[in-house]
């Protein structure tokens, strides 16, 4: 589809339209009446506005719904019908799992919906089950308010990707990339730090609350932390690396369990923020 295609469709033609992109009723209402779009840069804007300053944990929740739990391949041909070719998509690396870690995936979202009362929501395009295993183990140890943000964030990422498969016909710039990113590189053996479970935190009060998770691909990055478009507001926040459990699994004897690196956000602009790092040691910088 076109951009100026979706502009022109009628109501009850693009209301569904939207609703495969995000099943929150209040999101797609919001987004008919922004129409039309000058641009596909101002239809990603307004789609992070709406989710972002107009949704509420209700509307959050109705769009969590709409989704099959991950690696629950069967629910795809059952419920979910206007979206399961995406979401076969979205979870080709539970496809291709072995039944062992398909078996933990089950276990894990079984806890997970009993902690906090909705599926587990990860944005799980490109990341094989391995990864989406760990991220869910991780997120299990968040609280309440935490998780809801990390999970509607993680929707939103559903969200825009989805955009960019309705306007598949549509020229489309790159996605921009997240506004905090990090490197880890593991100085002690000269190679990235793969597999290393990072939170993202902002000051809330005298308190850190999580905002955002994620696990370093084989190049040591983390692609899309935060939703792309998405523009933290400035003030304090912290990038905290499970160096411990890395080491541990490289059966290495290290002296840092965590690594927590405290930054300022001052505006839009980008942040990196790369670590470089061995079991005794540790250094920082902001990068570009």
């Amino acid at each position: 589809m076109l951009l100026n295609t979706l502009n022109a469709l009628p109501p009850a033609e693009a209301q569904p339209a939207l609703l495969t992109c995000n099943g929150t009723n209040r999101w797609a209402t919001r987004m008919l009446e922004a129409r039309p779009f000058a641009s596909p840069a101002a239809l990603f804007a307004r789609c992070n506005d709406v989710w972002y300053d107009e949704c509420r944990e209700a509307d959050w929740l109705e769009a969590f719904a709409q989704h099959p739990r991950i690696g629950d391949i069967g629910s795809l041909k059952e419920k979910y019908a206007a979206t399961k070719n995406w979401a076969a998509g979205e979870q080709q690396g539970v496809a291709q799992a072995s039944a062992v870690t398909l078996e933990h995936l089950a276990a894990a979202n079984r806890a997970y919906e009993e902690k906090f009362g909705f599926i587990f929501i990860v944005c799980a395009t490109g990341k094989p089950a391995e990864a989406m295993l760990r991220l869910l183990q991780d997120r299990l140890e968040n609280n309440q308010d935490e998780e809801l943000l990390v999970a509607m964030g993680e929707q939103c990422k559903i969200t825009l990707l989805r955009l960019r498969k309705l306007l598949a016909e549509e020229p489309l710039p790159e996605a921009p990339r997240s506004q905090v990113t990090t490197h880890v590189l593991d100085t002690s053996a000269g190679h990235p730090g793969q597999n290393i479970s990072i939170r993202l935190k902002a000051r809330n009060g005298s308190q850190w609350q999580t905002i955002a998770q994620g696990v370093t691909n084989a190049d040591g990055r983390i692609a899309n932390l935060l939703p792309p478009g998405r523009i933290l507001p400035p003030g304090a926040y912290q990038m905290a690396f499970d160096t411990g459990t890395y080491f541990d699994r490289q059966k290495i004897r290290g002296f840092y369990p965590e690594v927590d690196i405290a930054f300022t956000i001052f505006d839009g602009s980008h942040y990196h923020v790369p670590l470089l790092v061995n079991p005794f040691g540790y250094s920082t910088y902001r990068g570009s």
